[in-house]
């Protein structure tokens, strides 16, 4: 019995190799990210300025100590928009892929902060920026290509 369990799972992964489950959670955790980071902005670096007031007046972290407005406002939703739009395409081409999965993992726990009921999507995109960081790009990525 115990042989013919480990058949099946040899050939379960042999039909789904790791290059494909990097690639689908690469490209899962990247949509919503980039098309988040494309609200953010008004073109080709002109913020929104919805954006702005978002941080500076509706946004609050909210952490076990209080809830605390952001610290630079205009500073925070720069690099939010930047890291919405640059982190999900570095991930999506495997360039420098664990550090792009880091950043989205931040930045979905400074998302949790900001709006903690979204809970169960926020655990959702923490396991898989988490397994991007674990799996990298294997073996369709840039980064794989730049090592050689």
């Amino acid at each position: 019995m115990i042989n013919f369990l480990r058949r099946i799972e040899t050939t379960t992964l042999a039909l789904v190799p790791q290059w494909l489950v990097s690639l689908a959670l690469r490209v899962a955790i990247a949509v919503p990210f980039f098309r988040s980071g494309l609200t953010k902005w008004d073109g080709f670096g002109q913020l929104s300025e919805t954006t702005v007031l978002l941080f500076t007046e509706e946004f609050k972290l909210n952490t076990w100590f209080g809830v605390f407005d952001y610290p630079f406002p205009t500073l925070m939703a720069y690099a939010s928009g930047i890291g919405e739009i640059m982190l999900p395409i570095m991930v999506v081409l495997g360039l420098l892929t664990r550090f792009a999965g880091l950043g989205l993992l931040l930045m979905t726990v400074v998302i949790q902060l900001t709006v903690p009921s979204g809970w169960p999507v926020h655990a959702t995109w923490a396991a898989m920026a988490v397994a991007v960081i674990y799996l990298g790009g294997s073996k369709l990525a840039l980064d794989r290509m730049i090592r050689g």
